[in-house]
């Protein structure tokens, strides 16, 4: 199971980055933009805090197969080693796919609400796929079955990409496409840090606090008595 962070915040990321298992970053235009920063700028400070191994994904604005190809290109150097160029599943984005694999440049098959969809992705090239679980479910359809159906197709096609789920709005849904079989979640800031909140934990650690001191002493380390 893989954790990516939704985000092109770098004060988030980095503090993200130092306490929680994190595997990496995707962003889009939006969330870009969202930034007030320079591309450019800002993709190499993500790249900084990630360092070498986690993984970024940057997705392109252009609409047309050869655009997106020298846009995904450009990502590629930009980004650096274990970059994905994320691209929305259409036809001219289809044939972009094949073309960057011919490259051996990883893709993200994004905007993605269909299993067909994932399917035809993963056949042109994507290492990942990202269904967008919330928007799926605002239109009535349960987006822990796409995301099962996803992963069953890759499964029976012996196919090694990979479901990246995204687009959450609540702790629940991504339990729920954990579930079924996504091999990664991508979270935003806000949901990210409700994953492990819990009211429980925190009186349970108050507690633990409360009696350590009643027998020991206000501030007293275990390692010091």
């Amino acid at each position: 199971m893989q954790y990516f962070l939704d985000s092109a915040d770098t004060e988030f990321i980095a503090r993200a980055m130092e306490f929680y298992p994190v595997d990496g970053v995707t962003t889009n235009p939006t969330i870009i933009a969202k930034e007030r920063k320079e591309f450019r700028p800002l993709i190499r400070e993500i790249r900084a805090i990630l360092g070498g191994d986690p993984a970024l994904h940057v997705q392109c604005l252009a609409t047309e197969a050869d655009a997106i190809v020298r846009e995904g290109i450009a990502i590629q150097e930009l980004a650096g080693d274990n970059s994905y160029v994320k691209i929305p599943v259409t036809a001219e984005g289809l044939k972009a796919m094949k073309l960057l694999k011919l490259r051996e440049i990883n893709v993200t098959a994004t905007a993605i609400f269909t299993p067909q969809q994932a399917l035809m992705a993963a056949l042109a090239g994507a290492s990942y796929c990202a269904p967008y679980i919330d928007r799926l479910e605002n239109l009535s359809i349960d987006g822990a079955k796409v995301v099962a159906d996803m992963v069953r197709l890759f499964q029976i096609h012996h196919l090694g990409t990979k479901v990246l789920a995204a687009s959450f709005k609540n702790v629940e849904q991504v339990h729920k496409v954990c579930l079924a079989g996504a091999h990664s979640v991508t979270v935003g800031r806000d949901l990210f840090k409700k994953l492990i909140a819990h009211p429980m934990t925190d009186s349970s650690v108050d507690k633990f606090i409360s009696d350590w001191e009643e027998a020991y002493g206000k501030g007293e380390a275990i390692l010091a008595v």
